[in-house]
Formats: structure tokens, C-alpha cells, sequence
């Protein structure tokens, strides 16, 4: 049986090689170590409205959360480094890696687990298995810690001395015992704090620990409010996503780069054109973002990002756009803009918000209009 499960294990290595996945390693179904801490960043508040998390928190106790019977993980690393990004001009917004493709890295993920499950049923139907991506109350980072895939950094993310930290992680959860890698207790970080100095909001409370509520990635796609004023300036250009922690580590100056068709950005020298982002109506944003990852935020968390990334850039031909914004169905989109139109602050942008603070009717919009005319004046 022994020698069954090796080559077992042996077999997948392979294949998920085959398949993409640079990185292999399995970890024995177990309580996480770390479980006690996420209980603890949940009870802190850092979770911010990222409901889903304390709303399936026991799931996170065990494995068997996620599939009853689970016996071993194979975690799986995938990388998604392209090309270097260039910096943002104004009228644009920068894009974190990860979402710079076509196609969004779930199905990406996803079509490559499904194919390995296909493969497994015909050697062996008897065993079961269940394939994620970030979706599932799993805690990925522990688990590829546990199999020797890499550490957790000082940004929370997880490091692999040869990847660096631009890969996703992925999960095969199996009901049959694998023999288990060594795991990965050494951190390899040292003194160096440049991801904790970088972040431009200061999101980490301490090493290795987030507050999302200040996370720029957070506030950009899982918030669903207006952004919270003092911190829209810190947000720069970005306008879905941060890799700033990411950027300044020095691990990552290696690691593979990914040669998929459907992480390359669509053209590789430019940033995100905001100003065409508000000539998009419900079912053009769909038709165009429906299967990358920037759908997540739908179309009005979009426009209400690019109109703060507008505001900060403080280009005057950004008026127009921002003017179409503060006229949108979305009270979101039309608070954004008319702050973004007070930070830019020139006659055109003061016409706008007075005509507008005329007939909006919607409070939360109002007090933007005032704050933002008060700026202008």
C-alpha cells in the first residue's frame, strides 16, 4: 500500500507539472496550526465586511470543512508573472498582476483541477477528491506551508525562495493517505521590513498581520462602500488591487513567468484607460469584464475606484469623464466623482458640482458635493 501511495504521489507531481502548476507539495489532513490566529484577526476586526470568513469559520478548523474524509492536500502553486509593469500616466490606473489577463485565474485554475480529477477517477474512481482556488474556507497558506512549499512573509503572503510570492495557490483535497512532504519551518525573511515600510496605507498592524481595513487590495475590490476619505489619496493609481508588498520584496526578483495566453495583459505597455471606463453601461462593463477578475467588483466598484485614481492624478482633462460620473444611476459612482471632482478643482469641475448639488437627492452623495465644493472654493 505504501508503495501504492508513492507512486500515486508520483503521478500527480508529474501531471500537475504537465499541467502548469510549478509548484508540488503534500500536506496530512490536520487542524492548522495557525487557526488560533485567524480566530484572533477576525475578533480584531481585520476581517472588515469579509462576512464570509467568520460566517464559516469552524470549516477552517479541519479539512474535512471543505470535503468529509479528506486525508492528505496536494497544494499546487501556479505562477502568473508576466511582463514588468509600466508605470501609470495620467488619465490611467494600475492593475494588480494577477488580473491583468483575459480570463479570470478561477477557470483558469479550475479547468487544470478538473483535468487532473478526470485523470485520478480513471486510475482509481474509489478515491475522492475535491479541487479549490481561494474560494473554500481552506487556509491555503498554512497547508503549503505544512506540505514545504515556501513560508508565510511579513505581507502575509506566501514565499518560495525559487517563485517568490507571484503564484497562485491551489488545492487538491484527497480521501486517500499521500506520503507527506517535509514542511517548511524556516522564515527567510530576516530583518528586512521593505513590504511593512512600503504599504502606502499602512495596512500591517505588525508582521504578518493585515488589517483589511487599510489594505488597498481590500478597499478596491471586497469593499463595497465609499472608500473612507482619508485614505482615497494614499490609493494613488490603483485601481483594482495593490502590489506594492509584493514589488518591493526581494525574493521576488526571481521566479518563473507565466506563458499562458491568458494572463498577458492586452497590451503589454499600457495601464488601465479610466476616462473610457465611464462610457460603459451595465451590459458593455459586462461584455468586457464578465470573465476576467475586475468583474468581481462589478461596475460601479470600478468606476468608483478610477474616479478616486482621477481625483489623485489631478488632471484637468479628467473633467469630462468625472462629470459623466457624477451624473450616474450609482450613488457610489456619483460620490466618488464629485470628490475627485473637488481635488482636481478647476472652473469646470466647480459648474459641475454646484448644478449637481442642485438636484442630488441621495445624502450620502450630498455631503460629497458640499465637502468637494468647500475644497473647490
Amino acid at each position: 500500500m505504501e508503495d501504492d501511495a508513492a507512486e500515486l504521489k508520483r503521478w500527480l507531481r508529474e501531471r500537475a507539472q504537465q499541467l502548469g502548476f510549478h509548484l508540488f507539495g503534500v500536506a496530512p489532513a490536520v487542524t492548522p496550526t495557525g487557526y488560533h490566529r485567524l480566530v484572533e484577526w477576525i475578533e480584531a476586526g481585520y476581517a472588515a465586511e469579509m462576512d464570509y470568513i467568520p460566517a464559516r469559520l469552524s470549516a477552517y478548523q479541519h479539512p474535512d470543512g471543505v470535503m468529509d474524509g479528506t486525508r492528505s492536500l496536494v497544494m499546487l502553486g501556479f505562477p502568473y508573472r508576466t511582463v514588468e509593469p509600466p508605470p501609470a500616466d495620467a488619465l490611467e490606473g494600475r492593475v494588480a498582476r494577477y488580473a491583468w489577463g483575459t480570463a479570470d485565474y478561477h477557470d483558469l485554475i479550475h479547468r487544470r483541477l478538473k483535468q487532473l480529477k478526470r485523470e485520478l477517477a480513471a486510475r482509481d474512481a474509489s478515491i475522492g477528491v475535491r479541487g479549490v482556488v481561494d474560494s473554500a474556507p481552506l487556509m491555503e497558506r498554512e497547508f503549503a506551508q505544512l506540505a514545504g512549499l515556501g513560508w508565510t512573509g511579513k505581507n502575509t503572503l506566501l514565499l518560495n525562495k525559487l517563485e517568490g510570492s507571484y503564484f497562485f495557490l491551489a488545492c487538491l483535497l484527497l480521501g486517500v493517505d499521500l506520503p507527506a512532504d517535509p514542511a517548511h519551518h524556516s522564515d527567510h525573511c530576516g530583518t528586512c521590513t521593505r513590504c511593512l515600510d512600503a504599504c502606502p496605507t499602512d495596512a500591517f498592524v505588525a508582521a504578518g498581520v493585515l488589517d483589511s481595513r487599510r489594505c488597498i487590495s481590500y478597499l478596491t475590490i471586497e469593499h463595497r462602500g465609499p472608500i473612507p476619505r482619508e485614505l482615497r489619496p494614499q490609493m494613488q493609481d490603483w485601481v483594482f488591487g495593490c502590489d506594492v508588498c509584493q514589488d518591493v520584496c526581494p525574493w521576488n526578483r526571481r521566479g518563473s513567468v507565466a506563458n499562458d495566453p491568458a494572463l498577458q495583459p492586452p497590451v503589454p505597455d499600457q495601464q488601465l484607460d479610466l476616462v473610457g471606463l465611464f462610457d460603459l453601461d451595465d451590459d458593455s462593463f459586462r461584455t468586457r469584464f464578465r470573465k476576467t477578475p475586475l468583474w468581481r467588483t462589478r461596475r460601479r466598484g470600478i468606476l468608483r475606484n478610477a474616479a478616486i485614481v482621477l481625483g489623485n492624478q489631478q488632471a484637468s482633462a479628467a473633467v469630462p469623464a468625472l462629470c459623466k460620473g457624477l451624473a450616474d444611476s450609482e450613488p457610489l459612482v456619483r460620490g466618488a466623482a464629485a470628490w475627485a471632482l473637488g481635488n482636481i478643482a478647476t472652473g469646470a469641475a466647480w459648474a459641475a458640482l454646484r448644478e449637481r448639488s442642485a438636484i442630488e437627492q441621495d445624502p450620502t452623495v450630498r455631503a460629497e458635493i458640499d465637502a468637494a465644493l468647500s475644497s473647490c472654493s
